[in-house]
């Protein structure tokens, strides 16, 4: 028995190290959010969200241009300081199913709701320097993610916790280049980090390493049929001393700073509307990430007596990662007593094909894991009500489709097409300083996960019944 794993472990050290390179690629980028397709989040403007965002660009009077259509900024007059925060309270319950490699049913129940509450901060400020001129800073979040399923559930080797974010600080500049066009840039600083942790089937890792090195002393590729006819011969020599339920565990971590920009035009057509063009560049990145192992005593002892004790240490991990580029156009029209817009937002995900993991350890080939989003759209409609000329009221609609589909739809994206509904409320306190408040929530298909994957090829499949809820407050003062 120790001479055919000797031979199994060493001859399949790629195999056998496979659960490394998929679980750093899964870590370093693969989330989900509360609005906006698949991981992007709008969640930084608590008067716009009261819009659900329609003619968040050129509504006007609100800072948080500077992050987000710097060409805008042309509508501020004087200087601005503003902060928002929103509380994102999102849920994701999963129904379904797991099998292992061998197509043995896995243990565990649903994994609870894997959703969260979390905060998502923002900060602005805008000043005019002349009649042509506006410079503005802004410290924003436009991706992140948070999901926590139970240790024990169903889906523990694709998934238990997932954590990413990217931070991104901006400075602005707009120039009013007549009276009815401005034109405006920022240049871009993006932090992302990303934290992930899964269980390991230790078993189902032995059982591949042994039928990839008997397909290899066989001369034949390893085929489903193939690897049926091997499952006697594997499960009565491994199973006796790693069986199944003999969880290993991985926590992952990966960081990168990069740099992208903005442009974007603002035309004032007449006295009551208004167009804003803006286009954020892709943000490429290259992520660094460290992986930190813990594996039982039995698969250790099976590891040692085979000597592969190097197994499964700790190890480092880069992977070329790309934020998308997004396009927007946002409109308003002003009435004197309401105002109301539209905005059409268009995301090029299909930059997310596939990520390729390369490693410190030599022995560790690159390892591929495929993702295939495509490009989604947001649109949005709404507007607000001035009751007083202290008060405001606000309410919106909006309607986002997913980058992802059932093929490639995973446990840390259960992502699917949703529609938010959306009310605010504004109030002006004095000439100086003002506060808002918006509540939206969040309509989710019901996303279908039909081929989720894991590293040591345990399958996952079922259904997913996600909602969210968005609170935002923001206060912004004028000097």
């Amino acid at each position: 028995m120790h001479t055919f794993f000797r031979n199994t472990f060493r001859g399949a050290r790629p195999l056998a190290l496979a659960g490394l390179g998929l679980a750093i690629a899964s870590a370093l980028v693969t989330p989900q959010t509360a609005h906006a397709s698949a991981f992007q989040l709008k969640e930084d403007d608590a008067q716009a969200m009261g819009r659900a965002y329609a003619g968040s660009d050129a509504a006007g009077g609100d800072v948080a241009v500077v992050a987000n259509a710097p060409a805008a900024m042309s509508l501020l007059q004087g200087t601005y300081f503003e902060a928002d925060v929103t509380a994102i309270n999102f849920g994701a319950t999963f129904n379904g199913s797991a099998h292992d490699v061998l197509g043995q049913p896995i243990s565990g129940g649903n994994g609870g709701n894997a959703g969260t509450t979390m905060p998502v901060p923002a900060f602005f400020f805008e000043t005019q320097v002349n009649d042509k001129w506006h410079v503005g800073a802004g410290f924003s979040v436009p991706f992140g993610f948070k999901t926590q399923y139970d240790n024990d559930w169903v889906g523990r080797y694709n998934a238990i916790e997932s954590k990413f974010e990217s931070l991104d600080g901006t400075l602005s500049a707009s120039y009013n280049v007549t009276d009815n066009l401005a034109i405006g840039g920022s240049a871009i600083a993006q932090r992302t980090s990303a934290t992930l942790t899964n269980a390991i089937n230790t078993s189902s890792a032995a059982v591949l390493a042994g039928a990839q090195q008997a397909a290899g002393q066989l001369g034949v590729p390893l085929t489903p049929a193939l690897l049926k006819a091997l499952a006697p011969t594997l499960t009565s020599q491994i199973y006796p001393i790693v069986p199944p339920g003999s969880d290993g565990y991985a926590h992952i971590q990966g960081s990168s700073w990069a740099w992208g920009y903005q442009l974007g035009a603002l035309w004032t057509i007449d006295s009551q509307d208004r167009i804003d063009f803006n286009y954020h560049s892709k943000i490429s990145h290259r992520l660094t990430g460290s992986a930190d192992f813990t594996i039982p005593a039995n698969f250790a002892y099976l590891l040692a007596s085979t000597g592969q004790s190097s197994l499964f240490q700790n190890t480092q991990g880069t992977a070329d990662f790309t934020t998308p580029a997004t396009a927007a156009i946002s409109y308003w029209h002003q009435e004197d007593k309401f105002g109301f817009g539209a905005d059409v937002d268009y995301t090029e995900w299909d930059v997310f094909k596939n990520l390729t993991v390369n490693y410190a350890n030599p022995a560790q080939p690159a390892t591929t894991q495929a993702f295939n989003w495509h490009n989604s759209w947001y649109t949005s409609f709404g507007g607000e009500y001035y009751l007083t000329d202290q008060l405001t009221l606000r309410g919106g609609i909006g309607f986002d489709t997913t980058p992802t589909s059932s093929p490639t739809r995973d446990a840390r994206v259960p992502d699917e097409t949703r529609k938010l509904l959306s009310f605010g409320i504004g109030y002006k306190a004095t000439e100086h300083f003002s506060i808002n408040a918006s509540y939206a929530h969040i309509f989710v298909n019901r996303a279908v996960i039909s081929n989720d994957v894991s590293a040591t090829e345990d399958t996952l499949t079922g259904t997913y019944d996600d909602y969210g809820n968005l609170f935002a407050l923001s206060a912004v003062y004028k000097f």
